[in-house]
């Protein structure tokens, strides 16, 4: 059992602005999301970022890539997939990871998760885990649900890595969106529920009918999160996630920083701007003045939906009120902990 010094540690344990905020003024990244496989044991509807036809990539040339990315000046690392709990060596993984310095954070679907992997990711360093939960129970679009991976987060509420759970709202999901998000939240569980990514054509449409819908649960949020309650995300996308619902051209409030100071590497080593714009460069051609070249308005602004990228454009655009209001909002979190 955690005690309060420990619950609250965790609490912090996903933030170190002191090394974050050089990266608001120098020309060095912030993230980078790494692919460590391409393979998943789920096939959700609405999800293009797996294929089981790949192997996984092999543990050195992770480390080749991952030892890359951090001579870029790269602080986090996010371990994604895929399943990346289907690597054979995510322990490895996420270790060799801290030993070069970064902040570790690692996406999964929770179902891979038993007692000793958790023990074994704990000892690696792994600081954050991120559960993906779209609904209560299981449908054809999506599988991860609460009653799949409930007892698996029960297991992590006492571990000393850091969990948040994240669903997505589309049209299958909405209707169990606020009790995915009571579930976490009345657990103490930093939690969001988000709006899908744009589509191919980049464009995110909300259908005028389920936009009611849709705003009441950010609204939710955003009354929660002001509450003190741990809302995972930040207030500013749930403002511009509202502004989405409602059709509106945000394009102009910001210039992307998605490739320059956050930018993604799939499986296959090949450099992404983001989740949504692949390229055919290695990363391990990738120098710093190719990634600062990245930093511009583009024409896939309008409407995105992969909010990393915009989080890290609007952190870039005034890295002094956007530290500030999270800070805020986590000192709150922080007393009713």
């Amino acid at each position: 059992m955690l005690g309060k010094r420990q619950k609250l540690a965790r609490l912090f344990r996903d933030i170190d602005y002191l090394r974050a905020a050089k990266r608001g003024f120098d020309d060095k990244p912030l993230q980078c999301s790494l692919y460590v496989t391409d393979r998943c044991n789920l096939d959700c509807a609405y999800c293009t970022e797996y294929d089981n036809s790949q192997k996984h990539p092999p543990l050195s040339v992770l480390k080749e890539r991952l030892k890359h990315i951090r001579s870029l000046g790269t602080l986090r690392v996010a371990l994604v997939g895929g399943e990346p709990l289907l690597h054979p060596d995510i322990v490895e993984i996420v270790r060799y990871a801290r030993t070069l310095g970064f902040s570790t954070s690692l996406t999964t679907n929770g179902f891979p998760l038993t007692r000793e992997l958790v023990r074994g990711l704990e000892e690696a360093g792994l600081e954050v885990m991120q559960i993906s939960v779209d609904r209560v129970t299981p449908s054809d679009v999506s599988r991860k649900s609460l009653k799949s991976v409930a007892g698996r987060i029960e297991m992590l509420r006492e571990s000393t890595i850091k969990l948040h759970i994240t669903g997505t709202i589309c049209a299958d999901t909405a209707p169990d969106a606020l009790a995915v998000l009571e579930y976490g939240l009345s657990r103490n569980i930093p939690t969001e529920v988000r709006l899908v990514h744009a589509g191919p054509d980049q464009m995110m449409r909300v259908p005028p009918a389920a936009r009611q819908e849709q705003r009441r649960i950010i609204e939710t949020m955003i009354a929660r999160k002001k509450a003190g309650e741990p809302v995972h995300t930040s207030d500013v996308i749930l403002r511009y996630q509202l502004k989405l619902i409602d059709g509106e051209n945000v394009a102009d409030e910001w210039q992307c920083a998605a490739g320059y100071k956050i930018f993604f590497v799939s499986a296959r080593g090949k450099f992404m701007e983001c989740s949504m714009r692949p390229t055919n460069r290695d990363i391990l051609d990738i120098k710093r003045e190719d990634l600062r070249a990245y930093f511009a308005r583009k024409d896939c602004q309008k409407g995105c939906g992969v909010y990393c990228a915009v989080s890290t454009s609007l952190y870039v655009a005034n890295p002094v009120r956007f530290v500030a209001g999270e800070v805020g909002a986590r000192l709150k979190q922080a007393i009713r902990a």
